[in-house]
């Protein structure tokens, strides 16, 4: 499916491509094909391009001097039929404990909602969420899929410290924490998988299109992770989505 697209000048050298302003994974799908495109094409100066929800970002190397030429060259190419072989997406299962000690407004979110903790747990846990982007913070996965039910509006006043793995809920979104910062979200668990780490080769082992599952262990089994993942004989579970 083509999109209309919105282009527009950012800045001197930049260039900012928009979709319908939606969170949509056939949007994103499209959006990473674009880039991939763009990456493959004979266009000079590029020399970084970001992708968020339904944007690309493209920033030159040079002042770009006529931008009604480069929304051509972009549109041509964007509208070129050409063999595309998917990636490999990954569905990472990720180890979340939800006990009190770390879902600190598990019980806030359970009185707003006249819900129980259980139930919550229950629809966090069972949704498959999609990454569409990372940023932020370095490791920090903006994802789609949150159960309707679960949104919760992002505090007021945020708290100046979370700790690093904390799992949370922020409006229609949910995300982990990489490391240690402050944050607005509200945090309902916190698993001992580590999100972020600059001594790795890839330093974050998901990417945009892959997608996420937690599941519920308990303190004891946090604790048995963090001690394997410490000493570095621990792996993430993970299965290819699409062969």
């Amino acid at each position: 499916m083509a999109f209309n697209l919105v282009y527009k000048q950012y800045g001197e050298r930049s260039i900012l491509i928009e979709w319908p302003s939606v969170i949509d994974k056939e949007i994103l799908f499209d959006a990473l094909v674009f880039k991939d495109k763009i990456l493959n094409s004979n266009i000079e100066f590029i020399v970084n391009i970001n992708h968020a929800y339904n944007s690309l970002l493209i920033t030159y190397g040079k002042l770009i001097i006529d931008f009604q030429n480069q929304f051509s060259a972009l549109k041509k190419i964007y509208n070129q039929k050409t063999t595309y072989t998917q990636p490999k997406f990954k569905q990472w299962n990720i180890p979340v404990c939800y006990d009190a000690v770390f879902g600190i407004d598990l019980e806030t979110m359970a009185l707003a909602k006249n819900s129980l903790k259980e139930d919550i747990i229950k629809r966090h846990s069972q949704a498959i969420y999609t990454v569409y982007f990372i940023g932020f913070l370095p490791g920090f996965l903006y994802l789609g899929g949150l159960d309707e039910t679960l949104h919760f509006p992002r505090k007021e006043t945020p708290r100046l410290k979370i700790e690093k793995g904390a799992v949370a809920i922020g409006g229609n979104q949910t995300g982990v924490y990489p490391n240690e910062s402050p944050g607005g979200w509200n945090i309902i668990g916190n698993t001992p998988i580590s999100f972020f780490d600059a001594k790795k080769g890839k330093p974050c082992f998901a990417k945009s299109g892959d997608s996420i599952k937690f599941y519920p262990i308990s303190l004891e089994k946090h604790h048995e992770i963090k001690a394997l993942i410490d000493i570095g004989v621990y792996k993430i579970e993970s299965e290819v989505i699409n062969d």
